[in-house]
């Protein structure tokens, strides 16, 4: 056998997903670069490690027993990582952190630095939806999560990070005729998120506010489905800023001034009250403190143009 451990790495996340796009999310790759090594890494062995079925994928027993090898190996390879860098004086340690969906387009760039500078230190970053993300929290499964909606019934710390703009989306030269709130929602059909999600819930807000009636409406399950479904042409929705940058500069998707909107939220890097961090959650959480103004003005000054 021959397969390397990036192909065991994407494996593992394939599994934990489920999904070979979720995995592709997770671990900021394209689909077509993760249903490659999937494929090579399931070349080395006469089983099948994963099924499809209609459309949804399946791991076979076999795959299961080979994911559990993978993960021993992959937690090996982390501690002789920690040694090296222990034996060399360097931070070390394993940096859990569970984000929300639409966070992906924050959380790196609040950690790229911290983790250049520290080599000794692993990240494992799950993006999810709200209702896993404030799970896994309240299980104290992970040291922080990113969120735009702060959790109601846990009592949390939290640092700032950037505020969070949700416009009206719509495919770009699709003119609307009408501005009023409630009447604009007469003539687009609506895209929302899946129930859990902070995008839904804040969404689901503005329109109970404003005593909005959607006359038609579609639920997809991740921001990128549904940014795609907007760029088809299928419907309308209200996406955070922070996702559509790309599609905003190449006039594929455009903003629909309403009144209400922009609905403003904050972006939050929080944790249980009273946890008591590892060392190097504690010094990631150090670094952010002193260069969140820093990165956010190098890194998002594009958003605040909007």
């Amino acid at each position: 056998m021959n397969y390397t451990l990036n192909q065991l790495e994407i494996f593992l996340s394939v599994v934990k997903n489920k999904s070979v796009s979720k995995a592709a999310e997770e671990l900021f790759l394209t689909q077509p670069a993760v249903s490659i090594q999937l494929k090579n890494f399931q070349q080395q062995f006469d089983l099948p490690l994963t099924e499809m079925i209609g459309r949804s994928l399946y791991v076979t027993d076999f795959g299961k027993e080979i994911a559990a090898s993978a993960q021993e190996i992959m937690d090996q390879v982390t501690a002789i990582q920690h040694k090296m860098h222990a034996y060399k004086g360097q931070l070390t340690g394993r940096l859990k952190i569970s984000v929300v969906s639409t966070g992906k387009y924050v959380m790196p760039f609040f950690l790229s630095s911290f983790m250049r500078e520290n080599q000794g230190v692993t990240l494992e970053m799950d993006v999810t939806n709200k209702s896993a993300v404030v799970q896994s929290l309240q299980n104290n499964e992970v040291d922080f999560a990113l969120v735009s909606i702060l959790p109601e019934k846990l009592a949390v710390e939290k640092v700032d990070l950037l505020q969070n703009k949700l416009f009206l989306i719509g495919k770009a030269g699709h003119k609307v005729k009408n501005i009023h709130a409630k009447e604009i929602f007469d003539q687009l059909p609506l895209i929302f998120r899946e129930p859990g999600s902070g995008t839904r819930q804040t969404m689901e807000g503005f329109i109970q506010r404003k005593r909005i009636k959607v006359a038609k409406k579609m639920e997809l399950t991740s921001n990128e489905a549904v940014k795609q479904a907007v760029l088809a042409g299928l419907g309308f929705s209200i996406m955070p800023l922070i996702g559509i940058r790309n599609e905003l500069r190449n006039q594929e998707l455009q903003i629909i001034p309403i009144p209400g909107l922009p609905i403003k939220t904050t972006w939050s890097l929080i944790w249980l009250k009273g946890k008591k961090h590892a060392p190097v959650a504690a010094e990631l959480l150090k670094y952010i403190k002193k260069e969140k103004s820093k990165i956010a003005h190098e890194q998002f000054e594009w958003y605040e143009k909007y």
